[in-house]
């Protein structure tokens, strides 16, 4: 099962959107998680309108329609792995660790927030935690990205960073 991941597109409407090669990425997942701030709910319609199923949370910048519509948190449950989807996961410091405080029964969090890619795993659970960074909004960061997950007939997850440059 392959999952296209995305956070922090913060799209309302301007001349923001998401680049071709994210969106061919998200039509070829079987699945699209969204880890928050989106902005408006037409951009979760969009999303929706690619054919393929979303599950995404809201964040800090979501208007108040999208925050009625999505939860603060969620797992989601994807090819028999189980990941948890939160838009701020914290401070840096302790992260790893508070997530798998937070969700122990998850394989996996995804998060935004920061714009800032991440993928840390605690080698001795195989527990892991991956932030996307944004398609659209970089900030910081040298480039645009996404992520990728692959979920194995085992129900292991294997995130990839992808550039979008």
């Amino acid at each position: 099962m392959l999952l296209a991941v995305i956070s922090d597109t913060h799209m309302s409407g301007g001349s923001r959107v998401l680049p071709e090669a994210c969106l061919e990425r998200l039509r070829a997942a079987d699945l699209i998680l969204h880890a928050g701030d989106l902005v408006t709910a037409v951009v979760l319609a969009d999303l929706r309108a690619l054919g393929r199923p979303v599950e995404a949370v809201h964040g800090n910048s979501d208007d108040h329609e999208v925050r009625q519509l999505l939860p603060s948190a969620q797992m989601v449950a994807a090819g028999g792995a189980r990941i948890a989807m939160v838009h701020d996961a914290g401070a840096a410091d302790g992260r790893l660790a508070r997530l798998r405080r937070r969700f122990p029964d998850a394989d996996a969090v995804v998060f935004g927030h920061s714009h800032i890619p991440l993928l840390e795993r605690d080698a001795a659970t195989g527990f892991q935690i991956f932030n996307p960074g944004s398609p659209t909004d970089r900030r910081r960061q040298a480039t645009h990205t996404m992520g990728l997950a692959r979920i194995g007939d085992d129900g292991t997850v294997a995130f990839e960073l992808v550039d979008l440059g």
